[in-house]
């Protein structure tokens, strides 16, 4: 299964999913044929990964088959919880030790190899390592331009703690991208930021040149100040992306 990327997918959104979702809901949500996804379904049902579950017909017909991701059986989501309350009652604090939690994180991953030159490159990264964690990453063609690129967030194994814990959740998730894309050529030159919860099921990593605003001097640019962080769920980038026409350079960012 880890080399289907389609099926990488699938698993993701059915683990992000509230409830069991049919061959031709998933159809919808990844533009893949119905015939395709069902393909894939079955390979994931025969490694134990889905398990399949009879659903009430829509109007006349035979009743429709459903979907959900196997639960993992390590307690994966109680264990975070936990964690997540052991760092403290101090929200600021909690995020400086997730995401330093997220840097040795990414430290320890098994290599990525894709150095990073360019913006595209750091977008490129970034999509392949957010598809390997499950979070069926999307690039958001409208809201790029030459000093930043967008990328939408569809799916998220922990979505129901984020909910309630976003600054340790999603600032793991935030120190991970960081390292990673330093180690393979971007320190100092681009940034990367994570707005949780834009929409109820959607969170987006923005990444920008830091070069371009050099000279207003936004920390973290030299590595001489504070390194940019996890950028609140009120940010203006919720309405934007739900605007085609908005234009998100124009558009001041949160920092944390």
């Amino acid at each position: 299964m880890s080399d289907s990327w389609p099926r990488r997918r699938l698993l993701a959104i059915l683990r992000g999913a509230s409830e069991p979702l049919d061959a031709q809901e998933l159809a919808r949500v990844t533009g893949q044929h119905v015939t395709t996804v069902r393909f894939h379904l079955d390979v994931l049902t025969r490694e134990s990964l889905v398990r399949q579950f009879q659903q009430p017909p829509r109007g006349r017909g035979r009743p429709r088959i459903g979907y959900t991701a196997v639960q993992r059986s390590v307690g994966y989501q109680e264990l975070a919880q936990v964690l997540a309350d052991q760092l403290g009652s101090d929200p600021r604090r909690r995020s400086d030790a997730a995401i330093s939690a997220g840097r040795v994180w990414g430290s320890k991953l098994e290599a990525v190899d894709q150095p990073v030159e360019t913006l595209d490159d750091a977008r490129d990264l970034t999509i392949t390592v957010a598809s390997e964690l499950g979070f069926a990453p999307e690039r958001d063609h409208a809201g790029e331009n030459d000093e930043q690129s967008l990328i939408r967030l569809t799916a998220c194994p922990l979505r129901e703690l984020a909910r309630t814990h976003s600054e340790v959740v999603c600032g793991v998730h935030l120190g991970l991208m960081r390292e990673v894309l330093d180690h393979n050529g971007a320190r100092d030159t681009v940034s990367v930021r994570l707005h949780p919860f834009v929409e109820p099921e959607l969170c987006v990593a923005r990444l920008e040149l830091l070069t371009a605003r050099t000279a207003e001097g936004v920390p973290g640019v030299n590595g001489d100040a504070e390194e940019p962080r996890l950028a609140t769920s009120t940010s203006r980038v919720a309405p934007q992306l739900r605007s085609p026409d908005a234009h998100l350079g124009k558009q001041a960012t949160n920092q944390r």
